[in-house]
């Protein structure tokens, strides 16, 4: 098995997590039966999650949305850039990060 492969097995498993299918297809996109009452009360907030906001150079964007296009082209349907970078977040060592980061 070649890198190339490990990398596209090792992104299949972190972007078909029953977590993301259950967030997505579970709640947000299944429609509510009628008459049923909301889970939550009003502007009480997921736990599980944080929406944030980073700011990145417009060619490190690039170069990430061309890999979330080729990860999508090899058939992984689910890729954004959110699992992307989660996906690499868990692939950094540490003992690896420059000094000068």
């Amino acid at each position: 098995m070649n890198r190339s492969d490990d990398l596209h097995e090792a992104t299949a498993r972190v972007l078909d997590r029953d977590d993301i299918e259950g967030v997505l297809g579970g709640s947000f996109y299944a429609p509510r039966p009628s008459g049923a009452a909301q889970s939550r009360t009003p502007g009480e907030r997921p736990t599980h999650y944080k929406v944030i906001c980073i700011s990145m150079y417009t060619d490190d964007l690039e170069r990430l949305d061309e890999m979330v296009q080729t990860l999508k082209a090899r058939g992984l349907t689910k890729a954004n850039r959110s699992a992307l970078i989660r996906y690499a977040l868990g692939a950094v060592k540490l003992d690896d990060v420059p000094k000068g980061l």
